[in-house]
């Protein structure tokens, strides 16, 4: 049952082959027998409960139902959730519980979903690994798969066994491990420059990150407020879909959603590839791509041209200069949003009382770890009035050519294009901490954040495993507000493949019986 797809285990309970409450206890034992994977930040059994006990009624009364009724979610520990303490994994939001819902989560909850729990990230969102994060590292479940690790062994000798574990990729890696595991059937995350994507594709399950606009950003506790999308992950293309139309339009708490109506929509099971055109970018063969994700990248590229569609070479020239640009506007955005944390309405406040000055000063350097601070001074820098113009004003000028790239791209009968996600599988933890952030994520980011900065929609989809028996996924990135279009492109390749993201589930079923349960890392 936990193994199911979203739309698979919804009919099955219309069925009534099963109850939302026994699901709900289901996928909260699996938690806690899996929580050696830091997954969860909180996990909200009584809310759970409750809320599945009130789809049950629905069901019994035969009620009109939600079209998420009785599935179990989980939520980014950023967004805003009433009642439930929501941290950014910093012990900056110490103690802190908001009086509303994000938008996202709203809908959720007005379609029926039950909320499991809210998940681990990298500290404020910023990290491309999920292992900056004040309750410690997310770990990956692939980690856990019998393959990997008889060839992790066969390769290297285990240097811990207790370390000798690979991440899941970031910021929202917590919402990733908790689909790819199996302890819920959709989970939200945050994307700014591939913090959905990165991660799905590093757990073998679909990430997308929508069209900036279409879905509300309300609640989302920002990061970079002209880049920043809810991203959604789920275990197959059908069920991004599904959830894109409970999510997606308008919203009056936020001016940046479109006014346009939005219209749910159903993907076809038969698509005819003939009048498709798909490009590739050749600035996307960057350094440091592994040989087996180029592979697997020229096998689709051959795989779309045997089904009849039209495969291009297309050229997007400024995208080298896109990740430094990435970092001037990704930094000033983040001073300007971190001055809102200065210990006085909410969260931590430092017990220095010297001045009010000192105060601040103390607060914010307890409350933010090193990767935070150093986003806000090199924002600070940038923002400063001699560095203004030669930071961030041709930083955005950049922007703008970034964008206007895939304008012409597309423009040309281009209707998708087809990229690495990432230049590799998931790195071993060990491997990954030996560099700082600032280079971790524009490693980890290079073939992601370009949609953001141009506001178009992507998707990865797992596409394969490397030879050490991890997800490789691919992107497909389309035009602005054509999601019906790029995920049926997407859901085609995923019927190709027959990619089972949770082909490893009964070895993770054994390893949580032998695992101790992890302590969180806590400081709260």
């Amino acid at each position: 049952m936990l193994g199911l797809s979203l739309r698979e285990v919804a009919a099955s309970l219309r069925q009534r082959q099963v109850s939302p409450t026994e699901l709900c206890q289901k996928c909260l034992s699996f938690i806690k027998e899996t929580s050696f994977l830091n997954a969860y930040i909180t996990v909200t059994e009584d809310t759970a409960l409750k809320q599945a006990a009130a789809a049950d009624q629905r069901f019994k009364a035969g009620q009109p139902l939600g079209e998420l009724d009785g599935i179990p979610i989980a939520i980014k520990d950023n967004f805003s959730t009433q009642g439930i303490e929501t941290t950014c994994a910093s012990r900056m939001l110490k103690g802190y519980i908001p009086p509303y819902n994000a938008t996202v989560v709203q809908k959720f909850l007005d379609q029926g979903a039950v909320l499991m729990g809210k998940t681990n990230l990298d500290e404020f969102a910023m990290g491309s690994g999920s292992t900056d994060s004040i309750f410690g590292p997310v770990k990956n479940p692939w980690s856990y798969a019998k393959h990997y690790r008889e060839k992790r062994r066969a390769s290297h000798p285990v240097i811990n066994e207790d370390s000798d574990w690979v991440i899941t990729g970031g910021s929202s890696g917590g919402s990733a491990a908790a689909v790819s595991s199996g302890t819920c059937y959709v989970a939200i995350g945050s994307d700014t420059g591939g913090s959905t994507r990165n991660p799905a594709s590093h757990c073998g399950i679909v990430g997308l990150k929508p069209t900036y606009g279409l879905v509300s950003r309300h609640g989302l506790i920002p990061l970079v407020n002209s880049m920043d999308v809810p991203g959604i992950l789920t275990r197959c293309v059908d069920d991004a879909a599904t959830v894109l139309g409970v999510l997606g339009g308008h919203d009056p708490d936020d001016s940046t959603t479109v006014q346009d109506p939005f219209a749910p929509f159903q993907l076809p099971d038969i698509t005819d590839m003939s009048k498709l055109c798909i490009g590739i970018p050749k600035e996307y063969h960057a350094p440091g791509l592994c040989t087996e994700t180029l592979l697997l990248w020229s096998k689709t590229a051959d795989l779309f041209e045997n089904a009849g569609a039209k495969v291009v070479e297309v050229s997007l020239p400024h995208t080298p200069y896109s990740i430094v640009c990435y970092h001037v506007l990704c930094t000033a955005e983040v001073a300007s949003n971190m001055a809102r944390f200065d210990g006085l309405e909410y969260g931590h406040r430092s017990d220095i009382n010297d001045s009010t000055d000192a105060m601040y000063a103390a607060t914010r350097r307890e409350g933010f770890n090193d990767v935070v601070r150093g986003r806000i001074l090199s924002g600070n820098f940038f923002l400063l009035k001699q560095n203004y113009e030669q930071y961030f004003l041709k930083a955005q000028k950049v922007r703008r050519l970034i964008a206007d790239d895939f304008v012409k791209v597309f423009s040309s009968g281009v209707q998708v294009l087809l990229t690495p996600t990432t230049l590799g599988d998931a790195a071993p933890y060990w491997q990954f901490i030996q560099e700082d952030n600032r280079t971790r994520s524009a490693q980890e980011d290079v073939f992601t954040q370009c949609a953001n900065m141009a506001g178009l929609p992507a998707v990865t989809v797992p596409a394969g495993l490397s030879s050490q028996g991890l997800p490789i996924g691919l992107q497909f990135i389309g035009q602005a507000f054509c999601e019906q279009q790029l995920l049926t492109v997407a859901k085609w390749f995923e019927k190709q493949t027959d990619f089972c993201s949770l082909e490893f589930h009964k070895i993770l079923e054994d390893a949580s019986k032998t695992k101790q349960p992890s302590k969180s890392a806590s400081v709260l």
